[in-house]
């Protein structure tokens, strides 16, 4: 049977970039998103590799010169505020042949739902309450827009996914926690700035880290080390700061500002460190993609890329089997599986990184930091992390010059 109807549960970056290639051979796709809107606020990220190749595909370097950030150093400092280690980074542009960006998460996702707005149905402030398969379709249920039945379901949703909730079974199945809580929030008129710096400051088991962006905003993130994962509600705000003061209200540095700006902001990004593993990517008819199948870990540096590749080999799969959804599904996942548990392992080390447990850890991180201006060696120690050994398949040739202005 040829799949004509797609429901994607998830509008972020790989929700919207599959829909993106599936609109290119006139699938009906439909995407749902629990928020009101497109999301906004989160962290920045650095962006390379193959999900580079794949937004350039898509027509999307324009805009991402245009909303990206040109950081020039990763700075680590002591209390007082002076350097401690870091490095600059060139060593980043060296390694990807200038193919790289950084940028917010949200801003990513927003660019790439601009390019399919109008060319699917989509249902914001909704979600899936249930799937049930039965032979050649998919009955899902809606809290809110009437029940219908589907081809195919595609979990886009996230290191919490609802879809692997409810097909797959419970999270903790999956998760492989990591040991640290993150948190994320912006503020306007935080002085002081760095233009174009990520300063960075570390006490054993935890880090807070600014970056300065647009428009007079500063971006924070804060990470700490934690034996287990925080049980706090997703939502309430005034849990995650009393969190973040009772961890770093005597951390030093300029903690007191950062703490008194987090008073005031409306909203707060917080969740664990953790991975999603799982045995296999689908079920019948419902495939996951993204941090919903394979999550590295949010501080891994590359999750974004892997939604984007994830959705573009899965919508090409689908495209070149049509009528042969198994194997279609199979494939997605044998030509990526080996790539993901290589980008997990690696995640795990550098999520290390961010928040060293101990002093003399610390201590090595920031002098090896000092050592990458030494000519070869940061490219001795980053080159298996930044450089993607995967060739994409061409499912769609003629898409590397479309919107390529």
């Amino acid at each position: 049977m040829k799949i004509k109807s797609i429901l994607i549960s998830g509008i972020g970056i790989a929700g919207p970039t599959l829909a993106y290639w599936l609109a290119r051979e006139a699938f009906q796709t439909t995407l749902v998103e629990r928020a009101p809107s497109v999301r906004s606020g989160g962290y920045v990220i650095d962006f390379w590799g193959v999900g580079y190749d794949i937004a350039e595909r898509m027509g999307l370097l324009p805009a991402l010169r245009i909303e990206g950030y040109d950081v020039s150093e990763l700075r680590f400092v002591n209390d007082r505020g002076r350097r401690a280690g870091g490095f600059g980074a060139e060593v980043f542009r060296s390694l990807t042949g200038g193919r790289y960006v950084s940028l917010p998460r949200s801003t990513l996702a927003k660019l790439i739902y601009d390019k399919i707005e109008d060319r699917c149905e989509t249902l914001f402030g909704d979600r899936i309450t249930s799937v049930e398969q039965s032979g050649d379709r998919v009955e899902v249920t809606f809290e809110c827009a009437a029940a219908r039945s589907f081809d195919l379901v595609i979990g886009a949703d996230g290191l919490h996914s609802a879809v692997r909730e409810l097909v797959f079974g419970s999270e903790e199945r999956f998760e492989k926690y990591l040991g640290y809580m993150v948190a994320a929030f912006e503020a306007e008129g935080y002085r002081p700035r760095d233009e174009g710096v990520y300063v960075s400051y570390c006490r054993p088991g935890k880090q807070v880290a600014r970056f300065a962006m647009r428009d007079n905003r500063t971006l924070f993130l804060f990470v700490f080390a934690a034996d287990r994962p925080l049980l706090v509600a997703p939502h309430n705000k005034a849990a995650h700061k009393k969190v973040l003061h009772a961890t770093f209200g005597d951390a030093g540095w300029e903690c007191p500002l950062i703490l008194a700006a987090l008073d005031a902001c409306d909203e707060i990004f917080f969740d664990r460190v953790s991975q999603i593993r799982m045995d296999v990517w689908s079920l019948g008819r419902v495939a996951l993609i993204g941090d919903a199948a394979f999550c590295p870990s949010l501080l891994a540096g590359h999750g974004a890329a892997l939604a984007m590749v994830a959705a573009y080999v899965l919508a090409g799969e689908l495209i070149k089997r049509q009528g042969h959804l198994e194997t279609a599904l199979q494939s997605y996942e044998q030509g990526l599986r080996s790539f993901v548990i290589d980008k997990q392992k690696a995640a795990e080390g550098f999520a290390r990184s961010f928040a060293p447990k101990t002093r003399f850890c610390l201590f090595l991180r920031n002098q090896a930091s000092k050592a990458f201006t030494l000519p070869g060696l940061a490219k001795l120690a980053m080159q298996r992390s930044l450089v993607d050994r995967l060739t994409l398949p061409d499912y769609f040739p003629e898409s590397r010059d479309v919107d390529a202005s």
